[in-house]
Formats: structure tokens, sequence, C-alpha cells
């Protein structure tokens, strides 16, 4: 799911209309109009993001049945040089619509610890390989050789922590048959 980048594209109008505001004479008129005009266009900025949020989010919850979600430090994402980009992506805000939408449609919605390794783990054979820079995009396992693309290879390893945590029902000794399925 990569974000679209609202803030990013609406980014030159944006620098020029508070340009316009810093120019004005404070308690003008004109600086209350270019204060109107510059947040109107943050709102619509903001209102394109929750929209996407809100679609992306259903879409999600309606394709699956389970939804688990690593608990990144969003926070601690957003002092660092990618908090525009982290803060423009909105991760917080999908995660709590995934939640609460996944109640609404009866759905399991499940978050695996920050402090889990998802990146440095073979989603493979089960090494854990140890940290990597965040510019390293692509590493092979020592151990069986397997390329891993980095996002990728965290998504199975988030997929399999929040499958561990929450087990098959009648694979635990429940007997007949699965509820759904023809007698």
């Amino acid at each position: 799911m990569d974000s679209p980048k609202f803030l990013r594209r609406a980014e030159k109008k944006l620098k020029r209309m508070q340009k316009a505001l810093s120019r004005c004479e404070k308690g003008s008129k004109n600086r209350a109009k270019a204060r109107k005009k510059a947040a109107r266009q943050h709102a619509k900025v903001a209102d394109r993001r929750r929209d996407w949020h809100h679609k992306e989010s259903t879409k999600i919850i309606r394709e699956s049945q389970a939804v688990y979600v690593e608990d990144l430090a969003v926070s601690g994402l957003g002092r660092t040089r990618l908090a525009k980009s982290v803060h423009d992506a909105g991760w917080s805000a999908v995660v709590t619509m995934l939640e609460y939408k996944a109640a609404k449609h009866g759905r399991y919605f499940g978050r695996i610890g920050r402090f889990e390794p998802t990146s440095q783990v073979c989603s493979t054979c089960g090494i854990k390989d140890g940290p990597k820079p965040v510019s390293v995009r692509q590493w092979t396992c020592g151990d069986c050789g397997t390329v891993h693309d980095r996002d990728i290879n965290a998504a199975r390893n988030v997929l399999a922590a929040g499958r561990a945590d929450r087990p098959n029902l009648w694979s635990a000794g429940k007997t007949g048959p699965r509820p759904g399925t023809a007698p």
C-alpha cells in the first residue's frame, strides 16, 4: 500500500500561500483572507488523505479475515529526517481505522510488538541476520541464501508472528466439522 503523498504534491502551492501570508501586515484584512486561503488548502490535503485512508482501510478489512500490523513508534519516527514522509503517510490514522473497522465487520485485528525483529529475521529459514541500516532494501540470508526484499520479508514475519499469537481453534483438539463447511 503506497501512500499517494498528498502533502508532497501540494507542497509548492502551500509554500506560495504561506509566503503570501507571511508578507501580509499583522491585523490587516488581507492577512485574514490569506490565512483562510492557506487553511483551506491545508484542509484539502487533510481531507484527501483521510478519504484515501478510509477507502484503503475498508478495502483491506473487506478482503481479509484477520489483519496484523506492527506497532511502530510513529512519534519517534516523526523526529527523524523521515518526519515529513511519516506524517504524510498518516500511519497512526490508518491503524486506528483498521482497528475500529475490523471490530465493526467482525474481523480479527492484531498488533505485533515494536521490538519484534521483523526485518532482521529470514522469513524462509528463521535465522536472525542482525540489524541493517534503513538504506539496505534487499539482503541475502547468510544461512539459506534466499534474497529478500526488506519490506516483503518484514510483512511475512509480521503475518507469521500474528498467526503464532492466535492459533487456530480447530487444531486445538476440537472435533466435528468446521463452521461453514458441509457435514
